[in-house]
């Protein structure tokens, strides 16, 4: 689990020294614990609270598997077959060889 922290004190690791960092970004596999307060954890549920009712449209949004972004529907992948721009193109003929 990746975290971004904000208003960050880093403290060096002889301890002398100290950092103030507006966001830091730690990923997961260099946590090895965290303790985070309960009134944290408090104020990020009223907070998720307040959002799901505020954005409730019914339903879950998102594409799913396989959506589409918009455009052509029925548009197909972009491979590498069937290129339109060069009629001589072939996947399979070596690119090394320039006497052809």
């Amino acid at each position: 689990m990746n975290i971004t922290l904000r208003e960050v004190i880093q403290t060096a690791s002889d301890g002398d020294r100290f950092w103030r960092l507006l966001e830091a970004y730690i990923r997961g596999n260099t946590i090895k614990y965290l303790r985070v307060p309960d009134a944290v954890l408090d104020k990020v549920k009223e907070d998720m609270l307040k959002n799901r009712n505020m954005g409730n449209r019914g339903g879950r949004g998102g594409r799913g598997r396989g959506g589409s972004r918009g455009g052509n529907v029925n548009a197909r992948g972009r491979g590498r077959g069937g290129n339109s721009n060069n009629s001589n193109y072939n996947p399979h003929r070596s690119h090394h060889n320039n006497n052809e």
